[in-house]
């Protein structure tokens, strides 16, 4: 059986965010026992950051040029062991420092949630006699362990890599090679995979010693799935279990109410779907261990005798200490994600100081739910961005698309025998011939049709645009920055002090604002994207169906139910606005469906 390594009282973690914002942010957080998530999509921008923060910290810096052997791979090895290594060398400073009102191991303790280790340092604080005060400071230095510093990969950014027209090996393709450059790391600390299953990646992680089973039983690297509901949770789960691989933890985010790309639901709603994971979490790891177990044999590797731990967390949309409160208490979770928030949080992410601005100010007609992304899911987009702007030039001038500096989302071959981005320049101009010589179409759909293919922008570059101001590495950036809705709610800048005092209920950084429950917020997201789906359907550019329709506003109904009986034992403070919110949004759910079944 595994030893748990000493963990931290936080029970909160700050999810990837763009390709950018995150970046660096284990080198702001981790010392204070927060854990953080690195985008692993982008190696160029990870080769600037390393570069940057070698400099900063009198590192030894050697550039891995992009056309060198397995670069992609190496610049991410290279970067996340720096990262490592800078920040143990914080957290050992921070064990060495005095408990004094300004110092970094005062601060650790100050911002840790009611939790053994917080009223552990609060006894030190109330105690008088010299000797035990010692002796309580010397346990504390090695309670202050540092938060884990994680990495991301989006299971679908795959695309094969090629030498001019000579495609490569698997193993070189963009997902394949991050993992490589994660799993040859130093770190001790886990790996997210998001956006659906990628067979061929999932089948790659079983070539990494690192995360089977070491002579202590001990995993050096653990597999988290970000997951949208218990049923992918227990295929994927399964899946890897039977090739020796353990997931140590599921991590639920909301279809909609998150920031990024969105991966919408057939209308099935948090609530519900927190709700079955609730019911399974004693069952879930057994289910698993027997598989897990089988594999490891197969593999010829040490077995464990009973089940890993298998964490579940839940993100998207919490806003409030009592939302939060209701995720870890009612629902069991081991943790919350808090991303949106801490984007007005310039000592956490890179945010330029444009951004911050327009961040503050945004409301919720600023935030969109967009076709701007080239992976060809919904994306959250700030209507105002510097790279909205540029991309609104380009197609003003009459040369929209990118040039596809980074090449990491060139999923689409329509057109070409080579895959390439849909927000390319190439792409573009012959999908708007195609659809310009399309006489089956009316003027009102191909309007349509265009619009879609011009909002396409060049994200894989400009999501990288606040780190590479800040840093210096491209002054020029246009930055595109992809809030969740929830960002309408906040309007100030806060410290990372303040910011954890809202999450745990210390103070509050939403003043006056009227800001809906979250599970409100997400039902009112998904009534207004089965309204947009059912336009579509009625202006003939879509083929979903009455029984897709049917299907989406039962499943919210259904939700709206469950959200009822639990609303006397979990809502009571809200109980009366809620309740009214959900009586409006099920006449809205209702009317829809009615008249589409005419």
């Amino acid at each position: 059986m595994e030893t748990a390594a000493p963990r931290s009282a936080h029970t909160f973690h700050i999810p990837v965010m763009g390709t950018g914002y995150t970046v660096d942010t284990p080198l702001r957080v981790a010392k204070y026992g927060i854990s953080s998530v690195i985008s692993l999509v982008d190696d160029t921008l990870v080769e600037q950051m390393r570069a940057h923060h070698a400099r900063l910290n009198g590192r030894p810096y050697e550039e891995i040029a992009g056309d060198e052997d397995d670069s992609r791979a190496r610049r991410i090895t290279a970067y996340l062991d720096l990262i490592d290594k800078l920040v143990a060398a914080q957290v050992a400073d921070l064990q060495e420092e005095p408990f004094t009102s300004d110092s970094d191991i005062t601060r650790y303790f100050e911002m840790l949630p009611e939790s053994p280790q917080k009223q552990f340092y609060l006894d030190m604080l109330s105690c008088d006699d010299p000797n035990e005060k010692e002796r309580f400071q010397q346990e504390l230095r090695t309670l202050a362990v540092p938060g884990s510093i994680d990495v991301n990969i989006m299971s679908k950014l795959d695309c094969d890599a090629y030498r001019g027209s000579e495609k490569l090996a698997p193993e070189f393709a963009d997902a394949m090679a991050a993992l490589r450059g994660y799993a040859n790391s130093t770190l001790h600390s886990s790996i997210v995979f998001s956006a659906g299953m990628n067979p061929r990646l999932y089948a790659y992680i079983a070539q990494f010693d690192d995360f089977f089973p070491n002579e202590n039983g001990t995993l050096k690297k653990k597999i988290i799935l970000k997951v949208s509901d218990y049923r992918s949770a227990l295929i994927q789960g399964k899946y890897l279990a039977k090739r020796g691989l353990w997931v140590s933890e599921f991590r639920i985010e909301s279809g909609l109410n998150c920031g990024g790309h969105a991966f919408p639901t057939t209308g099935r709603l948090l609530g519900p779907i927190l709700e079955e994971f609730r019911v399974n979490r004693d069952t879930l790891p057994g289910k698993l261990h027997k598989l897990y177990q089988k594999g490891l044999t197969s593999a010829n590797r040490q077995t464990p005798e009973t089940p890993y731990e298998v964490r579940v967390t839940i993100q998207g949309g919490i806003g409030t200490a009592d939302e939060d409160s209701l995720m870890l208490e009612h629902y069991l979770a081991d943790g919350t994600g808090w991303g949106t928030p801490f984007l007005l949080v310039p000592e956490v992410t890179n945010v330029d100081d444009e951004h911050l601005e327009k961040l503050q100010v945004a409301d919720e007609s600023e935030v969109i739910l967009s076709d701007s992304s080239p992976v060809g899911v919904p994306f959250w987009n700030l209507r105002d961005s510097a790279s909205e702007a540029s991309r609104q030039v380009r197609v003003d001038e009459g040369k929209p698309g990118s040039v596809c500096p980074k090449s990491h989302v060139k999923l689409n071959a329509e057109f070409t025998k080579t895959p390439i981005c849909l927000s390319s320049r190439a792409y573009q101009r012959t999908k708007l011939k195609e659809l310009d010589a399309n006489q089956d179409l009316s003027d009102e759909q191909r309007d349509y049709l265009t619009t879609k293919v011009l909002a396409k922008s060049c994200i894989c570059h400009d999501l990288a645009g606040g780190a590479t101001i800040k840093s210096g590495a491209d002054p020029e950036a246009t930055p595109a920055i992809c809030p969740g809705p929830g960002i309408a709610y906040f309007s100030q800048i806060a410290s990372l002090d303040e910011m954890i005092g809202h999450i745990y209920g210390e103070t509050s950084l939403l003043g006056e604002v009227d800001r809906p429950h979250v599970f409100i917020k997400e039902l009112q997201l998904y009534v207004d994207y089965m309204r947009k789906e059912m336009a579509e359907v009625a202006l003939g550019v879509s083929e979903r169906t009455q029984e897709y329709f049917s299907e989406f506003a039962t499943n919210m109904l259904d939700g709206i139910n469950y959200y009822r009986s639990i609303c006397d034992e979990v809502l009571t403070n809200i109980q009366d606005r809620f309740l009214s919110d959900l009586a409006e949004l099920q006449e809205t759910i209702e009317a829809p469906v009615a008249v589409a079944a005419t």
